[in-house]
């Protein structure tokens, strides 16, 4: 099968090429997903598990990507719920061969069905950006109608995905960026934006929720905006400022069928939106990755027609 890899962490997003590998084959639990469409975020060739198993072995050449949409195309021992020739998409393991790539071998859990009025090419956008933006708001901030979140990258693939989630759950929004991203911001359902650039934080005023995509002086001058009992969620790791009548909690997105289950719901419905900066097909897709111009959405690899 085609699958685009990486060889050494030195060279990043230079160190990627396409090239042929071996067809996965299904674990216990697993399935074979056919992909259709997968999704690949830049900072995973800074993670340790693209180039590590779970033992600490070196694992090269990996194959990066961990977003996917496809069919089942084969069932490992033991795997239920899903069948051969379902439609699926879901986040597939950090530490196993990714989602660029014509086939990859995936636990059954980390997917849930695709709906067939979904494209592919918006589902694969959906698992890292939808599921960050799902748990940062309603499992670790633990979102509640009424209140004030301020949302960093508030164009970006998983901003826009706070932004629009935050307002649906009657949340006031203050969305962030660049200037240009004012009226992006505002159609994605922001009552309010800032420029990062020539506006000041100070101006938003106190917040009950700050989700932080940026860090660094961005994230201590927000974390100086929350409210007695407010909640700093970070996604850039580590938290460095600590609110002082609050908390701050930094997270890694994990799989979760039920989340993906309700944010595609969303998409069929119209309520949200995924952000997809560009579509490419996987011949181009090394050349897309490496292009100095960059999208604030994210890049989608198509492998067939979607």
């Amino acid at each position: 099968m085609k699958a685009i890899v990486v060889t050494d962490p030195a060279d990043g997003l230079a160190g990627m090429r396409l090239t042929e590998r071996p067809e996965p084959s299904a674990a216990i639990n697993d399935v074979v997903v056919r992909v259709h469409a997968s999704g690949f975020v830049p900072t995973e060739l800074d993670w340790p598990s693209t180039w590590r198993d779970r033992a600490g072995r070196d694992k090269t050449p990996s194959i990066p990507g961990h977003e996917v949409a496809g069919v089942v195309a084969a069932l490992g021992y033991g795997t239920t719920g899903l069948t051969v020739g379902q439609r699926v998409f879901g986040l597939a393991d950090w530490h196993r061969d990714g989602t660029l790539a014509e086939y990859v071998a995936i636990e059954s859990r980390n997917l849930a069905p695709l709906p067939g009025d979904v494209d592919f090419a918006t589902a694969a956008a959906l698992p890292i950006s939808g599921l960050t933006a799902w748990q940062g708001l309603f499992q670790h901030g633990r979102l509640e109608a009424g209140q004030t979140v301020l949302a960093h990258g508030a164009a970006g693939a998983v901003g826009a995905l706070v932004t629009q989630l935050a307002r649906e759950a009657g949340a006031y929004v203050i969305g962030t960026g660049r200037g240009a991203d004012r009226q992006q911001v505002l159609d994605l359902g922001a009552h309010e934006f800032v420029d990062l650039h020539r506006d000041a934080l100070t101006e938003v005023g106190s917040v009950d929720l700050v989700f932080d995509v940026i860090g660094g002086d961005v994230q201590r001058e927000s974390a100086a905006l929350l409210r007695p009992d407010g909640t700093l969620v970070s996604i850039v790791g580590p938290v460095d400022a600590r609110p002082v009548d609050g908390r701050a909690i930094d997270f890694v997105v994990e799989a979760d069928r039920g989340a993906l289950t309700q944010i595609v719901q969303r998409v069929r419905d119209g309520r949200l939106r995924a952000n997809i900066g560009e579509v490419v097909g996987l011949d181009d897709a090394v050349g897309a990755f490496t292009s100095t111009q960059r999208h604030h959405g994210k890049i989608v690899v198509t492998m067939r027609d979607v």
